[in-house]
């Protein structure tokens, strides 16, 4: 049995979704969220095998609440569904960790056999959608080392440089080193800016 969670803040679409699904000899669905922040809950509540998630809710929206998630449940198994194919919430949901990637005008039956194929470990990315992914352009944080990378999500979180020494056992001058060649490769001119850069592409620890 596929135990399902369904995140989405439209009343009728959890209830059009739940309908089909729950016909289904193999899936049951185990729980409901009307918004991120609640999905994240339950999510973790019910550790169910499949999370199919909403991206435009409110307060958290789905690529907050997947990052939530994946930082405290690397192993969950989320398929993004919803109406929008622009490039803002395509490249940020995926790299936030989510497995598939479906949108609401397929077919119920289109939607049951990703739940199905994910659920096995594939991931299901609609046409369009793979389209752009394999044409995404490089991101600039791609060009960040590992330790780059930690001063940045320390920086997302406010932390100064001695913090930030403190913090990885670095000396405050190493860690001027890494913010400035950080600030050069995301093409930001201040830690302001980098720190909504990190905000904006799931790459702070919070």
């Amino acid at each position: 049995m596929i135990h399902v969670l369904l995140i989405d803040d439209h009343e009728m679409v959890r209830l059009g979704v739940r309908s089909y699904l729950e016909i289904q000899a193999d899936i049951h669905v185990v729980g409901e969220a009307s918004d991120g922040q609640e999905g994240y809950e339950k999510a973790l509540e019910l550790r169910p095998d499949i999370i199919l998630m909403d991206l435009v809710m409110q307060p958290v929206n789905g690529i907050e609440s997947t990052q939530m998630i994946m930082k405290d449940w690397p192993e969950a198994k989320i398929i993004i569904l919803t109406s929008f194919l622009d490039d803002e919430k395509v490249y940020p949901a995926m790299e936030a960790g989510a497995k598939s990637y479906i949108l609401k005008t397929s077919t119920a039956q289109e939607i049951v056999t990703a739940i199905r194929d994910t659920y096995q470990g594939e991931s299901v990315i609609e046409e369009e959608v793979s389209e752009r992914l394999e044409n995404r352009p490089t991101l600039l944080h791609e060009s960040l080392t590992n330790r780059e990378q930690e001063v940045l999500a320390l920086i997302a979180k406010g932390y100064t440089n001695q913090n930030i020494a403190e913090e990885l056992f670095i000396s405050e001058r190493t860690v001027k080193t890494h913010v400035s060649n950080l600030l050069a490769k995301l093409e930001v001119v201040d830690r302001t800016q980098a720190a909504i850069y990190a905000h904006e592409h799931g790459l702070s620890s919070e």
